[in-house]
């Protein structure tokens, strides 16, 4: 079983703390799956949103097909998630919880055929958590160097 990842959402893990991952089927129509092959995918701004007993895939740009002619997509339309119904129920209990939302985290094709996406279960950060983290950081780098110096002696 091997993995293509086509797009991932960097961002996400900046912006919200990641509490759970899920992966769910994805459907598409016959240019969107040729451009997902292609890599012409952005998650960027995409969330997932829970109506009437299903999850959709919004505001994920795939970019139209090249070689579809009349016949391509819109490149922003919500597109329709599967899972489990179990899965669904409980997720829907938890997004009804305050501050608590599904992001798309990656968008990856398994065995070169089906594509896939793998969603968070996700808490906003606060301004002073992004600082934290970004310090944080600061200090790893800061440390890796001294100590690449302190090799190098």
């Amino acid at each position: 079983m091997s993995i293509k990842v086509v797009a991932t959402n960097r961002k996400a893990q900046h912006e919200y703390f990641i509490e759970d991952r899920y992966e769910a089927g994805i459907v598409l129509t016959g240019t969107e799956i040729k451009s997902v092959r292609a890599g012409q995918v952005s998650l960027k701004e995409g969330y997932v949103q829970y109506r009437r007993g299903e999850l959709w895939l919004v505001d994920v740009h795939i970019a139209p097909y090249e070689h579809a002619g009349m016949w391509t997509h819109d490149p922003k339309r919500p597109r329709k998630l599967l899972m489990h119904k179990r899965e669904i129920a409980r997720l829907a209990s938890i997004l009804h919880e305050k501050g608590y939302t599904l992001i798309p985290l990656r968008m990856y094709l398994k065995d070169g055929k089906i594509a896939k996406v793998e969603i968070g279960l996700a808490r906003g950060k606060r301004k002073y958590d992004k600082r934290a983290a970004i310090a944080k950081r600061d200090e790893g780098r800061r440390l890796q160097r001294e100590w690449k110096e302190y090799a190098k002696r």
